[in-house]
């Protein structure tokens, strides 16, 4: 059975380099112009990946990257576009993308850097979707997470896809030192230069959501932070 993969691009140029790109018997590629026709292809069919431009005849390709992250929490988007500048990467990973590829790109890294992301995505699957501890409990499967409140009742909360992204980073390292190095280069990519000061600020608004249970992400002097749930 093949993996099948969504490039929602509007230039018939790039789809035919990423057909090219990604040949394999072992994947399939559709393609989408517009962001309604993507919407379609995407209730109808089950894609392990999709390739997203950020301009689309229809729309914002940053845009169509958030809603997708909120209804389809665990489907990988990688954005492909032509915009190189540093903000536009930054707006690329705050709005939920997992990787973000430049154009020109080379063939072989695309391919690369796709199965590799579609490897972790299927070891994921396979993992536990659920982390509960008792102040806190985290659905990776539909992104939901529920706290305790001052009446010991599980209390759910919103988070953004990367508030979501970070909290499920500490999660995976419950009781462990975590640089904000080690953050930026896991979270935000190392290609991206966030200062380490943006770090803090998307914790403390994570924290804040975290209300009650806010203790659990402890700040740890001069290194970084950890996650202390209660076993």
């Amino acid at each position: 059975m093949s993996t099948k993969i969504l490039l929602i691009e509007d230039s018939k140029e790039i789809f035919q380099l990423v057909e090219h790109s990604l040949a394999s018997p072992l994947m399939s590629l559709s393609w989408a112009k517009t962001i309604e026709e993507a919407k379609e292809k995407i209730e109808e069919a089950d894609f392990s990946l999709i390739l997203l431009d950020i301009e689309l005849p229809d729309g914002n390709g940053l845009e169509l990257c958030s809603q997708l992250q909120l209804q389809y929490p665990q489907l990988p988007i990688f954005i492909l576009t032509a915009h190189d500048n540093l903000s536009e990467k930054v707006l690329g990973f705050s709005a939920g993308a997992d990787d973000y590829i430049t154009k020109p790109f080379n063939p072989l890294e695309l391919k690369a850097r796709v199965e590799a992301k579609i490897k972790k995505a299927e070891i994921l699957k396979q993992s536990a979707t659920k982390l509960n501890w008792s102040e806190i409990h985290i659905n990776q499967t539909t992104q939901e997470v529920k706290i305790k409140s001052s009446g010991n009742e599980l209390t759910p909360i919103e988070l953004t896809a990367l508030e979501f992204k970070i909290l499920l980073y500490f999660a995976a390292k419950p009781y462990a030192v975590i640089s904000r190095d080690d953050m930026l280069n896991d979270i935000w990519g190392e290609d991206v230069h966030v200062y380490s000061r943006s770090v803090d600020t998307h914790v403390s608004k994570l924290r804040k959501k975290l209300a009650e249970v806010s203790h659990i992400i402890e700040s740890v002097h001069g290194t970084g932070y950890k996650f202390t749930p209660t076993e």
